[in-house]
């Protein structure tokens, strides 16, 4: 409805308004001052804000002009160029050459070393350590993770105290963990054997060589991993838990749900996008292990406990062939690349 005001006038606290209503011609509406101030202060709070958003538009675009991003980004641009594009550009192009020791001369041989590595019964060895060493350390982690998670949810007295004691290996070094079990699981004074003895499970402190039983070797060392980094999945799943509305376990309770049918049908499905960045963060993590199976067995006892990073640093650094060590690499960063844009691209068409 149009409405033309003809004059404003102000007297005694109030505001008279002139104005054509249809069928109430030269009627006279009054509204209060405190009413026409409000909406005028509202108004021109409107207009200042506007005006304000619009200059400070305009001055970032002013001043983070397209050289001052350049001078931004230049800092990471050098480091990922010297410590990333440049090493992965060098292995790559060590890969097609037989080096000499020292780097002293080198012979162009194309795809050998490639097929070498293919054709090695070690590399496929190592390669099948190394598959089962993710798929068992990292289920294990990933199932005790949730389980610590959906338990630590739940508050009650000294659950700050215990959440933070399970959280302690994340303070520890890999290569320091790997000497502690180193120790835990010696033969002849380690103190999971002397417990088992206690418990009556063996006869003698020896009668698991832990690290020199080829049967044993690469399940130390999955333990050892699992006690380590089980934390992180469970920060992990915590944080995802918590951010679950509480309005879904209210109606989870009203309807009778069992904690196994809130487990795998709310809090599960609510943190999808969760689970799976820490799969793909642990799978990428355990396939490239060394520092623990290096402290503990060294890929031993016959390469039983050995995965590619233990074998590729063996050819590299105890042999000297460089151009295979850097075959081996190369393929071994293009499978961990495929599973981890295959993973991405599973995710992308399932949401």
């Amino acid at each position: 409805m149009n409405r033309k005001t003809e004059r404003h006038r102000e007297s005694s606290g109030k505001i008279w308004l002139n104005q054509r209503l249809p069928g109430h011609e030269g009627e006279k509406d009054t509204v209060s001052v405190g009413i026409m101030k409000r909406e005028n202060a509202m108004l021109l709070k409107g207009r200042r804000f506007r005006f304000s958003s619009h200059s400070t538009r305009k001055m970032i675009s002013s001043t983070f002009d397209n050289r001052t991003l350049f001078k931004f980004f230049l800092p990471a641009g050098i480091f990922m160029s010297v410590f990333l594009l440049f090493p992965l550009l060098k292995l790559l192009y060590d890969s097609f050459f037989d080096v000499g020791d020292n780097y002293e001369g080198r012979a162009f041989v194309g795809l050998k070393n490639y097929a070498k590595a293919l054709a090695s019964r070690q590399f496929q060895a190592d390669s099948l350590h190394t598959a089962v060493y993710v798929v068992v350390a990292v289920s294990f982690e990933t199932i005790l993770g949730l389980l610590l998670a959906v338990v630590l949810t739940n508050k009650y007295r000294g659950f700050k105290a215990i959440r933070t004691f399970i959280l302690s290996p994340l303070m520890i070094a890999p290569l320091v963990a790997g000497l502690v079990w180193k120790f835990m699981l010696s033969g002849q004074f380690g103190i999971v054997n002397v417990l088992l003895v206690k418990g009556g499970l063996l006869h003698s402190t020896d009668g698991i060589l832990w690290l020199s039983d080829s049967r044993f070797a690469l399940i130390s060392c999955i333990i050892a991993d699992v006690w380590l980094t089980t934390p992180f999945m469970m920060l992990m799943f915590l944080a995802g838990i918590q951010s679950i509305p509480d309005s879904l376990y209210e109606s989870a309770e009203v309807e009778g749900a069992s904690k196994w049918q809130i487990i795998t049908k709310i809090i599960i499905p609510n943190i999808r996008g969760v689970l799976f960045s820490a799969l793909v963060i642990r799978v990428i993590d355990a396939a490239r292990t060394f520092d623990i199976i290096w402290a503990m067995t060294q890929g031993g006892p016959q390469g039983s406990s050995e995965v590619l990073s233990v074998h590729i640093y063996k050819m590299l650094q105890r042999y000297g062939d460089v151009g295979y060590a850097s075959a081996m690499a190369v393929i071994f960063i293009l499978v961990l690349v495929g599973i981890t844009l295959a993973t991405q691209f599973k995710q992308k068409r399932s949401s």
